[in-house]
């Protein structure tokens, strides 16, 4: 038995093709339009766990120290967060600092600078301004060394703090720039 042919009528299509076309522009609308509201503040949050920075073996990274001075990181995602981290003592599970890489609101072009012959660092962009080796003065992060003998800091913001007065400043003021 042959099957008999259908027809569509033009119209029907036409329809359906406009009511698919509304349906799929209404639904970018509404992802565009309700993507901030899924945080309250409309920014990106990265998961607190993500937040904890694994430096490396300690035994590897005091031994780097050691001979090549402080470990500079680098905040590759905003670029706001730079940060060394600090070695002192012999035991290489113990004695680990990490604090920023230089003074709020200033250039990535101002960042510390060890001087080696000195054990200090200084700042490339206010002569004579210096900072001991243990960054007091600086904002500074929790580390503490795992289960594996990991190095681990704590970049939270809620956990920073400060390491005290930077030198030639008295407190409650802004050090010059």
């Amino acid at each position: 038995m042959p099957v008999s042919e259908t027809k569509v009528n033009p119209r029907t299509l036409v329809l359906v093709a406009i009511s698919f076309a509304i349906v799929a522009v209404l639904g970018v609308v509404l992802f565009v339009l309700a993507l901030p509201s899924l945080n309250e503040s409309g920014k990106v949050q990265l998961p607190a766990s993500s937040l904890s920075f694994a430096a490396g073996p300690a035994k590897d990274r005091a031994a780097a120290i050691d001979s090549g001075g402080p470990l500079l990181f680098s905040d590759v995602a905003g670029g706001e967060r730079d940060i060394y981290l600090q070695h002192q003592g012999t035991d290489p599970l113990a004695g680990w600092v990490a604090f920023d890489a230089r003074f709020p609101g200033t250039a990535r072009a101002c960042t510390l600078q060890w001087n080696r012959e000195q054990k200090r660092f200084d700042d490339p962009c206010t002569p004579g301004r210096t900072i001991p080796a243990d960054g007091t003065g600086l904002a500074s992060y929790p580390v503490t060394i795992d289960d594996k003998e990991q190095v681990v800091i704590d970049l939270s913001v809620d956990k920073r703090r400060s390491t005290g007065t930077p030198p030639g400043t008295t407190p409650g003021t802004t050090p010059a720039r």
